[in-house]
């Protein structure tokens, strides 16, 4: 009879299994080319490994006031297709950090192009990425990037207990009184081993994760277009399996958490605490994974290139308009029907940077700073995964600054106009160095007053636009516009007044702003009529001044 109802059970589990697969194909099918839904973005978990990795050999790593200028949580919640936690945590890693190696990148479109053309391959390979995709995969860039945990001083007693343990369990059978000392060392060993649970429980996630990272990195390296990403990664693997009898006890630990299993959990419990199983093993995996970090890394970084790169073909995939850049050495940028990648429907504009910077004018809400952050982005996801949103985009290899949001620190007693006049002074310090830069700005020195504003702006704004380095800028100072012209070339957004309407058409047009609509748009939404007179009377004597 039992056999019968375990047969069943097995049975019905061995019809699950396939339905499953089957459903699991259907969905990454169904979802490729889609931005991810129903998904919460940890980014403190995802920016992990970025956050501990050396980037001393990079071009630049773009700073967290830039991110944050340019929205990048938003765009990476775009950009990200991945399967496996481990590939969020590279992709993020990819993004903020510019370094371009041209080989890499051809390879990475052979792979992509590959997986493009053989959609049972990207399928089979997303569904071995998807055991990486519960939260505990964010845990194992810690045993290649953290310190490990010290064993403690007197390791050794804790061996001695455990032979004294598995000694005294010998005798027993011949002399029952060494079962009741038995029991009296177990005492002892029960403290011990809870007293460990605390050491167990930083690595509980991340070894049992490392094992599947592993296996996962066995099986993408049996095909030959992926391996390409690594031809060596097979040593790495290998090595890591030397402790992988080890790690398995680990990963018996976490999945005995059933119902089901809770009697054969308290057995292994007390099992494990007779010999002290847990500390005795936990650090000696500790000892030996902390001579192998370098080869964890690598496998590591396989296996997340690989659903980098077909989180790219999915994005691709989605996009009605999209390019690859043209990266060249001359210091110009030419933008051909380029958008912002986060507004829906975004209006398209193109753009050629030549021998001078960009200063936009224009009214508020009328796509000045969307089309800095446009430009901005494109560049960044340009040198980095290789795609921007544009019909074509040619820049040459560029460093990303920008001073567009600038908030208060209260915390540190900083003004407003103290922070901008930080930001600004980086980009000065910039603009001497060797390197293209792109320094993008919104309104710069708004929190002072219009004199000393338009003074700073234009002494600065001349001097960053010096050796080779590429401004936009944005103003609703016209003085900058006929003070700026040696070195800027001027663009603007404008706005159309209809009745009581103002629209938008978010289009770049040549020369500066020569309409001022601010006093229109007060008239036109009802504000005292002797009011808006007034105002209207001062403007026209202050422009004669």
């Amino acid at each position: 009879m039992v056999k019968d109802i375990l047969f069943q059970i097995k049975y019905s589990f061995s019809q699950l299994h396939p339905n499953r697969r089957k459903e699991e194909k259907k969905k990454l099918i169904e979802s490729f080319g889609r931005i991810k839904v129903d998904e919460t973005f940890n980014f403190n978990r995802i920016a992990q490994y970025f956050r501990n990795k050396d980037h001393s050999n990079m071009y630049q790593v773009l700073s967290d006031k830039t991110c944050n200028d340019l929205d990048f949580e938003d765009l990476f919640v775009l950009v990200d297709r991945t399967s496996s936690k481990v590939g969020q945590q590279y992709l993020y890693n990819r993004l903020r950090t510019i370094d371009v190696d041209k080989n890499q990148t051809k390879l990475n479109e052979e792979v992509i192009e590959e997986l493009l053309k053989d959609s049972e391959l990207r399928v089979s390979i997303q569904q071995k990425l998807l055991k990486l995709k519960d939260e505990e995969g964010y845990y194992i860039s810690e045993l290649f990037q953290k310190q490990h945990i010290k064993p403690p001083r007197r390791l050794f007693f804790i061996k001695l207990l455990s032979l004294t343990s598995l000694l005294l369990l010998v005798l027993s059978f011949y002399n029952p009184l060494f079962f009741l000392v038995l029991l009296g060392v177990f005492c002892v060993n029960f403290v011990i081993h809870f007293w460990n649970k605390k050491n167990l429980a930083e690595y509980i996630s991340s070894i049992p994760q490392l094992l599947r990272l592993n296996a996962i990195a066995s099986h993408l390296s049996k095909n030959v277009y992926i391996k390409r990403l690594n031809p060596n990664i097979d040593e790495s693997i290998r090595v890591i399996k030397q402790v992988k009898s080890r790690m398995s006890f680990f990963q018996l630990e976490t999945r005995l958490q059933g119902e089901f299993e809770i009697i054969l959990w308290f057995l292994f419990e007390i099992f494990k605490t007779v010999f002290l199983l847990e500390p005795l093993l936990l650090f000696d995996v500790l000892r030996k994974l902390d001579t192998k970090r370098q080869e964890i890394e690598d496998v590591f970084k396989f296996v997340g290139h690989t659903d980098m790169l077909i989180s790219t073909a999915s994005l691709r995939g989605g996009l009605k308009i999209h390019c690859k850049p043209i990266i060249h050495n001359e210091n110009s940028i030419i933008a051909n029907e380029i958008y912002h990648p986060l507004i829906v429907n975004c209006e398209v504009n193109s753009i050629t940077i030549n021998d001078k910077s960009i200063l936009l004018t224009g009214s508020n809400m009328s796509g000045k700073t969307s089309f800095i952050r446009a430009i901005g982005l494109n560049v960044i996801t340009g040198l980095t995964i290789n795609i921007c949103f544009a019909k074509s985009f040619t820049f040459p290899l560029l460093k990303v600054f920008s001073a567009i949001r600038i908030n208060d620190d209260l915390v540190n007693d900083k003004s407003y106009y103290f922070e901008e006049v930080l930001t600004v002074k980086e980009m000065i310090e910039e603009s001497k160095s060797h390197d293209r830069n792109l320094f993008l700005l919104d309104e710069i020195f708004k929190g002072t007053n219009t004199v000393e504003r338009i003074s700073a702006g234009k002494a600065v704004l001349s001097n960053i636009a010096k050796n080779n380095n590429i401004v936009l800028v944005s103003t609703h100072d016209i003085e900058l516009t006929d003070m700026l012209s040696n070195d800027y070339d001027l663009y603007h957004f404008s706005e159309v007044i209809n009745g009581k309407n103002v629209d938008f058409d978010y289009k770049l047009k040549q020369g500066k702003l020569k309409n001022r609509n601010a006093l229109r748009i007060l008239d036109i939404n009802d504000y005292p009529k002797d009011l808006v007179d007034e105002a209207i009377e001062i403007s026209k004597k202050l422009d004669d001044i």
